[in-house]
């Protein structure tokens, strides 16, 4: 009896062991975003989680978990079993949650297991046509004229947009209202309509908008122009040679998740970004550059993570960003 049981635990513990290492996955894998569906953030999450299906030889699921900037979504992922089946796709804004909701007792560099890093889109900054600005030295050059008087909006209160902003205020130096609203949606339509002046969000969002004439588009936050945008001047040309902030994006896990199982979905993730489909999709949808020969796995994605959120932190606080609750 006693040796029956030691052959069916020792068979148990090799099939997982194998199960852990060579079969993974061997069900379907839920991907959590804590954004409703349509945003950047959700769309680059369908493309990847599309991706990864033939390569992990499993449905990849995506979810959308929503509540407090993501924080719900979150939540949920550290409630799942650590074993690589449940993922959460998410960008530097996972960085700001700490400070918006303190006490969530929250930390995504320790509470998290980094997966990969996925692709990092420039942001935008455009003004309403009915504002009259042409460029960016004209628009700070207004706001300089008229000090609080310009105003912003955003997708809420701790979103990439709100940071960017908040950023832009801080580096030019210059006074300006910032507007949070339920979405990034009415922010673009109070932009289009000439109800507020500008805003700074991605260029999914406001590539196609600027290039149908909706708002006007007049300043990119990368080195060097983007071939999907060369009429729009980069922040540096136009006097903000510190302004960078290119939000990135990618896939965390629950805390204790196998290594096995983050190496190989850092693996498949780096399969898919480095197929000719992906990288064509993703430069003309979301005008990001993916770099070649870069390490995208787990260490280096928690390098990133720990120093981002560094600067994350000095920014809040220099900026006085208020917690939400």
């Amino acid at each position: 009896m006693v040796r029956k049981i030691i052959i069916a635990l020792t068979v148990a513990l090799v099939s997982g062991l194998s199960g852990a290492q060579g079969g993974f996955p061997t069900k379907p894998v839920t991907i959590i975003v804590g954004v409703a569906p349509g945003g950047t953030l959700d769309a680059l999450a369908r493309l990847v989680a599309q991706g990864l299906a033939p390569i992990l030889k499993q449905p990849v699921l995506v979810e959308n978990v929503t509540g407090a900037g993501g924080l719900v979504g979150f939540q949920r992922l550290m409630k799942a079993e650590p074993d690589g089946y449940t993922l959460n796709f998410s960008n530097m804004s996972l960085l700001i949650l700490p400070h918006m909701y303190p006490k969530a007792n929250f930390d995504p560099v320790t509470d998290l297991a980094p997966v990969t890093s996925v692709a990092t889109v420039p942001m935008v900054l455009a003004v309403s046509n009915a504002s009259g600005i042409k460029d960016l030295p004209g628009l700070l050059a207004s706001m300089r004229r008229n000090p609080g008087k310009t105003n912003f909006g955003s997708g809420g209160p701790g979103t990439t947009g709100h940071l960017s902003q908040a950023l832009f205020l801080s580096q030019a130096k210059v006074d300006g209202m910032l507007l949070q609203y339920r979405g990034t949606g009415p922010a673009l339509v109070d932009v289009m309509s000439g109800t507020i002046d500008g805003i700074i969000d991605q260029t999914v969002t406001l590539m196609p908008l600027h290039t149908g004439k909706r708002v006007r588009a007049i300043a990119v936050s990368t080195a060097q122009r983007l071939p999907q945008m060369p009429d729009v001047p980069t922040f540096i040309e136009g006097g903000l040679p510190q302004f960078d902030l290119s939000i990135w994006n990618g896939l965390v896990a629950p805390k204790g998740t196998p290594r096995a199982a983050l190496d190989r979905l850092a693996a498949a993730v780096s399969q898919v970004m480095d197929s000719p489909e992906y990288r064509d999709r993703v430069e003309k949808q979301f005008a990001s550059q993916i770099p070649d020969g870069i390490d995208r796995g787990p260490d280096a994605f928690r390098r990133l993570l720990e120093q981002d959120a560094v600067r994350v932190s000095a920014l809040v606080k220099s900026i006085g960003m208020q917690p939400a609750n």
